[in-house]
């Protein structure tokens, strides 16, 4: 769910790519997560304080919990949350946290993950890279669609591919 909020921010900040890196680093003992995205990005001033759950831009909503909660889960795995941003240029949040703490939440299902980024923001471009050990999987919105041409993302045929595709992919590393 962290990544999917942090994507969703992406989205709202007017990110036209969502790139989502996830690394599992068996032998260094972490797991880190990347969200970058190409959107409006944010002054110095607001990266400051973007931990604080009072601070938001949401209009509909006085607090924002995304990046608080996904820090309070990396620093009580001994690891934390790092945001890079530049106004104009994009954000980057990292989040780290200790392979084998055993508080550290599983990564989750990230075929429906990705599926529900893609299904909802079907105008949007989304890359995701997953590496465990020597093993890694690739997904990229953009190659989808030169395969495609016309047919939109949307289309239920490339919804089962995606889902099944990510799925798969996901299932391999443990080769």
């Amino acid at each position: 769910m962290h990544i999917l909020d942090i994507a969703q921010n992406s989205i709202a900040a007017g990110a036209e790519l969502v790139e989502i890196d996830v690394i599992e680093d068996v032998a260094n003992d972490k797991m880190i997560i990347r969200v970058t995205d190409d959107g409006r990005g944010m002054p110095a001033d607001v990266v400051a304080q973007i931990r604080d759950p009072f601070v938001t831009s949401r209009t509909t909503r006085r607090v924002g919990l995304g990046i608080p909660l996904l820090a309070a889960a990396a620093e009580r795995c001994g690891g934390g949350v790092d945001i890079a941003s530049v106004p104009g240029g994009g954000t980057t949040v990292t989040a780290i946290f200790e392979y084998s703490h055993v508080d550290r939440a599983p990564l989750g299902n990230m075929a429906e993950t990705l599926l529900a980024l893609v299904v909802c923001n079907p105008n949007l471009d989304f890359v995701y890279n997953h590496v465990r050990g020597d093993n890694s999987f690739h997904f990229d919105t953009r190659e989808i669609r030169l395969e495609l041409g016309s047919i939109p993302l949307s289309d239920p045929e490339v919804v089962a591919f995606i889902r099944d595709f990510v799925a798969e992919g996901e299932r391999r590393l443990d080769a």
